[in-house]
């Protein structure tokens, strides 16, 4: 698929006291170590918890923490902007449903390697997920940039083509607290090492049918 624009941003906003109330309302819930696709995604954890060279594969892919949030005052704040970045941006993607929102903390050291966040199969679970694919990406920053350096976006076009040629851009445009990225699902992305402090921030993934 071509696409004109890679991503879609919005500059501070949601509100400061709307960040404050969702980093206060995860912190009040019971953090879990993120995981990704080969790594015990599809596993019982608690039942066949990783062995020590499966974490330390999964650490060197993936490493931070996060709360799983489904509340519809979060919603709320974040739907009006995806539906404004979807027609802007001139991809118009058909989408009708949002999962758990993903409250991701970044310590120190703590990253989030390549990846892109949809694939080629739809859910085949029962409920509202199924025969849908993620569509639409998006990211709220909710910590303020003097609280920690690193953990910068970067986006590589290229898609995990190996034969094109590098195309990386580094996102600073949502440096700033309350800004809101968003992105098609299928665009690779990173997130680099925090060097000191801790990164919050919001991700949520809006589904549809699969394209055509």
């Amino acid at each position: 698929m071509q696409l004109s624009n890679y991503y879609y941003y919005f500059k501070s906003v949601i509100p400061i006291k709307i960040c404050n109330e969702i980093i206060q309302y995860a912190l009040n819930h019971k953090d879990n170590m993120a995981i990704t696709g080969q790594f015990g995604e599809n596993r019982n954890l608690k039942k066949q918890p990783l062995n020590k060279k499966e974490l330390k594969n999964l650490k060197t892919k993936r490493n931070s923490n996060v709360v799983w949030l489904n509340d519809k005052w979060i919603y709320k704040e974040i739907h009006p902007f995806i539906r404004i970045a979807n027609q802007s941006a001139g991809w118009n993607f058909q989408w009708d449903w949002s999962e758990s929102c993903q409250f991701t903390k970044y310590k120190k050291n703590q990253h989030y390697d390549w990846h892109c966040d949809s694939w080629s199969t739809s859910y085949k679970e029962a409920g509202t997920y199924n025969g849908k694919i993620r569509k639409l990406s998006s990211i709220l920053i909710l910590s303020d940039p003097k609280d920690y350096s690193g953990g910068d976006l970067e986006f590589d076009f290229r898609n995990a083509d190996p034969d094109k040629k590098r195309n990386v851009k580094l996102c600073k445009d949502i440096k700033f607290k309350g800004s809101l990225i968003v992105f098609p699902s299928f665009v690779w992305h990173r997130v680099n090492p925090v060097k000191k402090g801790i990164r919050y921030s919001l991700v949520s993934w809006h589904l549809g049918k699969p394209f055509q």
